[in-house]
């Protein structure tokens, strides 16, 4: 009899602890969620003033940011869209859902997303002067393992890179997570995207770039070890620089001022 209420009372002290340890393990995810939110906005933030150069130490987030205009465009017709508090606009969760969304054929997604809301956030550094100076796009894209999401600035004639910088993925460190670094990050600056016809053109070159090379201005030096990488950012940059991304946006920019 003491031998089987021992076994009980093991399983029984055992099955305790284990709902115990489960609802301390779920309460402490809940309690951490709004944080861990608060986190990743800051880090977001960080990295779009970063690629638009207005990152300063010992400046707050948002003192900076407050330079910065929010605006959300409609990437089919690539005129602005005016609504209350653009920057609480999820892009992310659009793409999610079909009415704000459209889904992608195989060939026009080459940047492997499936489906693309139909409007977007841009964030935009004016002059003193009212002039668009910089545009910040949000870009993302499969890579290796995940999808990469970033910032592309841009400088006012819409076609040299002023920074490239991504937030948030999940490839191999040291590979693919090559993309953190700031060496890499530093060789964007100055390049460009388009070509003399306005097509999407930049290129990672494997083995590095040769500066003989003509076309070196559209060339940045590949991700040692990371072909699939490499291609993953190409192609997601040259889907949001194209037809089906910010294009029109930035065809418009160009035809109408930047001062709208």
């Amino acid at each position: 009899m003491l031998h089987r209420d021992s076994i009980k009372k093991t399983l029984l002290v055992a099955f305790t602890l284990c709902v115990v340890a489960s609802a301390l393990v779920t309460t402490t995810t809940v309690l951490l969620r709004p944080i861990q939110e608060k986190n990743r906005l800051l880090d977001r933030q960080k990295n779009i003033l970063a690629v638009a150069g207005l990152l300063q130490t010992g400046k707050s987030i948002q003192e900076l940011s407050s330079r910065l205009e929010t605006r959300i465009v409609d990437l089919k017709s690539g005129r602005f869209v005016d609504i209350e508090n653009p920057g609480q606009f999820d892009q992310h969760d659009a793409s999610r859902h079909p009415l704000p969304s459209t889904a992608m054929t195989p060939k026009q997604d080459i940047a492997k997303i499936q489906r693309r809301a139909n409007h977007a956030l841009v964030y935009l550094l004016r002059d003193t002067t009212g002039q668009i100076k910089t545009i910040v796009l949000p870009v993302h894209g499969y890579g290796l393992w995940s999808t990469l999401y970033g910032f592309l600035a841009l400088a006012s004639d819409t076609r040299t890179v002023e920074g490239l910088s991504f937030y948030e993925h999940a490839d191999t460190p040291g590979l693919g997570g090559e993309v953190d670094n700031p060496r890499w990050k530093a060789l964007w600056p100055g390049k460009q995207v388009y070509d003399e016809y306005w097509q999407p053109t930049i290129q990672l070159v494997k083995g590095g770039v040769d500066p003989d090379d003509p076309t070196t201005k559209h060339q940045i030096d590949a991700l040692s070890g990371a072909t699939l990488t490499n291609h993953g950012i190409e192609n997601l940059l040259r889907f949001w620089l194209g037809n089906d991304g910010f294009a029109p946006f930035l065809t418009r920019l160009r035809r109408e001022g930047l001062a709208g």
